[in-house]
């Protein structure tokens, strides 16, 4: 594949991740808002071993026991303001400013290497960086909107895993192949850099 179509998939998989994970958040948050489905959704159970949810947690008066609202009538999502696994979540507001930061350089970062003649020679590496931007994105637009991010995928089949989103999975996606990337062979890395032969 030729280096201008990889450079068009990769800016076509951050779009779709970036879509897919604003769209999915957006929904779900809707659909699960009404406090009769205590806001979760169970999308396969076992009684013995737990299953996988989708689960909106909004921000609720402690008094009145009312979900908080905006000032356009819209219930307030509870929000992740750490990382990963509620990384720094304790700090809240200063958490989030500072993965805020740290996001948006990542995705300058990224944008810089996707440019790179040797970066859209490869395939794989296209796509990686692809996800990995689209993840990045996500994120940082919840950051930014809402001060902090919207989680709503809760697997807790055999072992429980702390509630995650699709940005999640872009970002452990496209890392996951970076890594595989990086443990080819010498001479697939070589090749994959190899200028094409016209």
């Amino acid at each position: 594949m030729s280096e201008t179509l990889n450079r068009i998939l990769f800016w076509i998989l951050a779009v779709f991740s970036l879509a897919a994970d604003q769209s999915s958040k957006y929904f779900i948050f809707d659909m699960l808002s009404d406090p009769a489905s205590n806001h979760v959704h169970s999308l396969f159970q076992s009684q013995q071993n737990g299953g996988f949810q989708l689960v909106a947690q909004f921000q609720y008066d402690m008094e009145t026991r009312q979900m908080k609202k905006d000032s356009r009538g819209n219930p307030i999502p509870y929000v992740n303001q750490g990382a990963l696994f509620g990384f720094l979540g304790n700090h809240q507001s200063l958490a989030n400013g500072l993965f805020a930061v740290i996001s948006c350089a990542a995705a300058m970062a990224i944008i810089f290497w996707s440019s790179q003649k040797g970066s859209t020679i490869d395939l794989a590496l296209s796509i990686a960086l692809g996800f990995i931007l689209g993840g990045t994105l996500g994120n940082f637009y919840d950051r930014l909107v809402f001060n902090g991010v919207r989680d709503f995928l809760h697997w807790n089949y055999l072992f429980d895993w702390p509630v995650f989103n699709l940005a999640d999975c872009w970002l452990v996606g496209g890392a996951i192949l970076l890594m595989l990337l990086a443990f080819r062979s010498p001479k697939e890395n070589s090749k994959s850099s190899a200028p094409p032969i016209s």
